[in-house]
């Protein structure tokens, strides 16, 4: 299917314009991003409506998201893997906390741990995008660790089950994303910043 999608693009393409090797390859591989993104979208979302939480997915991805602009965190290095953990933690780790009633105790001691694991490794830069300005990295640490905090004041105050869910799901996936150990797992770079 994606070599089809590709092979009938690249042909529509330069059917109407003379391009050159190198430019027909950087457009190549823009449409197989762009392939690989639409189709992993379709099929998370997907795999959120047949849970039947797939409003609940929406609300989750726009606060993940928010977090990891400042956060940044690990890709996958394939997109294989990348459908796979995104999957599991984009769309299991929301579906898992609506149906659980966690005590107290513990949605604090999960809040106070995220905060304390983005103090310790957030931002987490790609070898794609190695984040080697270190005032930049310092502004994204502290915009981090506010976003959290207030994530988490949001938690505490809070009275809606689903929202106060959605919001401790997305500390705990962020979190997930700038460990060291994730990045070990998916077998990319850590510190990227440092080898530039």
């Amino acid at each position: 299917m994606k070599e089809k999608f590709l092979k009938s693009s690249m042909n529509f393409i330069t059917k109407n314009e003379t391009i050159d090797e190198e430019t027909k390859e950087k457009i190549a591989f823009g449409l197989e991003g762009l392939y690989l993104s639409v189709t992993k979208l379709i099929i998370i979302n997907l795999l959120a409506f047949s849970l039947g939480i797939w409003l609940e997915f929406v609300i989750f991805l726009a606060l993940f998201n928010f977090l990891r602009f400042f956060g940044f965190g690990a890709h996958a290095n394939n997109s294989k893997t990348c459908l796979i953990t995104s999957s599991l933690l984009l769309v299991g780790t929301p579906y898992l906390f609506l149906k659980l009633s966690l005590p107290t105790y513990l949605i604090y001691t999960l809040c106070t741990t995220s905060i304390i694991i983005f103090i310790l490794y957030a931002p987490a830069d790609t070898e794609k995008r190695p984040l080697t300005n270190k005032k930049k990295r310092k502004i994204r640490k502290f915009m981090t660790v506010i976003v959290a905090c207030i994530f988490t004041i949001l938690i505490v105050i809070l009275k809606n089950h689903t929202i106060k869910m959605l919001l401790l799901s997305s500390l705990i996936v962020e979190s997930i994303m700038v460990l060291p150990i994730t990045y070990k797992i998916l077998k990319i770079p850590y510190r990227n910043y440092l080898k530039v």
